[in-house]
């Protein structure tokens, strides 16, 4: 019995809501989840260093006539995870963990109390801001700044942004992996350390 991935012609045929945040920032193809449980996993994918890039119920995997799509698919340099979002009310193939890994890729279930509450919360709140743009003026203004001290707090790096509103901007550059924060011992403040990102 054989259980083949196929590109997803009708994925928007899937009944999927809009959860928030709507910003992404790693995302590949439109953004429609199932329940709020795969929209919080996305957000973590979104500040996970070794995520390349990510997916939802953008690829179904069909076993005797039986045609599914999981919740998400995260790309990793050389590993591609399946993830699924294991919410009480919807129920998932028995087939599918084994489908996923023979077509060579990792399988992953995730239910809520898995999720590091601190960590997504800081996610949620940066992916609010996904969508500015850091002018080379304001960015070179900070990472020189941080080369120079190595690093500073958020409320110092405040200042290097005139172009656009600083929260936003600072934001922005964590997000596209200029700068870094710790996200999962404390909520962002004013107080947390920025320091260059370096891979």
């Amino acid at each position: 019995m054989e259980i083949l991935p196929i590109v997803a012609r009708g994925a928007s045929s899937i009944p999927t809501k809009i959860f928030y945040p709507r910003q992404t920032v790693r995302c590949s193809g439109p953004a429609a989840f199932r329940n709020q449980l795969a929209r919080d996993i996305a957000c973590l994918l979104d500040v996970d260093d070794s995520v390349t890039s990510w997916s939802c119920l953008g690829e179904s995997f069909h076993h005797d006539g039986e045609t599914y799509f999981p919740d998400l698919i995260a790309e990793r340099e050389g590993c591609r995870t399946i993830i699924q979002a294991n919410e009480q009310s919807e129920e998932m193939p028995t087939w599918l963990p084994d489908g996923a890994r023979s077509a060579g890729h990792e399988f992953q279930v995730l239910k809520r109390d898995d999720l590091p509450a601190i960590r997504l919360r800081n996610a949620k709140e940066l992916l609010r801001y996904a969508g500015y743009e850091v002018g080379l003026d304001d960015r070179v203004r900070l990472l020189a700044a941080l080369e120079d001290q190595g690093t500073l707090t958020v409320a110092e790096c405040l200042p290097a942004f005139r172009s656009v509103p600083a929260i936003p901007g600072l934001a922005s550059l964590i997000l596209s992996r200029a700068v870094a924060v710790d996200l999962d011992d404390a909520l962002i403040s004013p107080e947390t350390v920025v320091r260059r990102y370096r891979g």
